[in-house]
């Protein structure tokens, strides 16, 4: 096997959104040749728990699961892993000490991409798995920047965003855009000034939303892309550059 260093991607959760997380990758990694991008080697891996069950319902955690695919990536040569799936990120704080290469945070990247200078006085609606929404990651970071956090009511993510999120993991994507849509108004109306899609499903339909709504969105598939081009360019570019 070949264990030349790589980003690896634990993906599969679901596979639509690992898919337009590699499309993101590629499309942003400034390569002018195809030797010139980023290898990665990616663990697909549907069928792990389902995330929401182990969280709610007391069903089986997903926890070995993902430490087994982190184990899986490092023996295939990865030096960094990210993970395209925000309620996976529930287990983080267990799972990436015990990584033996840096593992991303999505919702690290997520605010990295709204910049320094947008970081004060801004009020934030986050749309996400209930899941996401209960391990509390993307409020404590805003908190920390004093950014205030606009969420769904329940009422909004019962009707809503949860059943989009599963549209979409269904591949009906025309079912999906139009409640993520009245979802994102929503927070908007409650005095968001810009929506983090805080679930890597929804950022799959953004090019199907109308385009005024879609510039107030925080992709953060690309957010969590950007990161990993970040830092394979600070690590490893300038070490192909001295061989050339």
């Amino acid at each position: 096997m070949d264990v030349s260093p790589k980003l690896g991607v634990l993906g599969g959760m679901g596979p639509l959104a690992t898919v337009d997380f590699l499309r993101k990758l590629v499309d942003r990694t400034p390569a002018r040749a195809d030797h010139e991008h980023i290898p990665f080697v990616v663990h697909s891996v549907p069928q792990l728990p389902d995330r929401m069950e182990a969280i709610f319902d007391g069903g089986a955690s997903p926890l070995p699961a993902l430490m087994e695919a982190i184990e899986t990536l490092q023996a295939a040569g990865a030096v960094l892993i990210a993970m395209p799936c925000n309620t996976a990120h529930y287990w983080y704080d267990k799972f990436a000490p015990a990584a033996k290469v840096p593992f991303l945070h999505i919702a690290d990247a997520a605010l990295a991409a709204l910049g320094t200078d947008q970081r004060q006085s801004l009020s934030l609606g986050l749309l996400g798995t209930r899941g996401t929404l209960k391990a509390g990651f993307y409020q404590k970071r805003f908190a920390a920047r004093r950014v205030d956090c606009v969420i769904s009511p329940p009422d909004d993510q019962e009707k809503l965003v949860d059943p989009a999120i599963k549209a979409i993991k269904e591949n009906d994507l025309v079912s999906a855009t139009p409640l993520l849509e009245r979802a994102a108004e929503r927070l908007l109306e409650q005095g968001a000034s810009a929506i983090v899609l805080g679930c890597t499903e929804i950022p799959v339909v953004l090019d199907r939303f109308r385009p005024a709504l879609a510039a107030r969105c925080v992709d953060v598939t690309v957010a969590l892309a950007e990161s990993c081009i970040d830092w394979w360019q600070s690590h490893y570019a300038p070490a192909r550059q001295a061989s050339a």
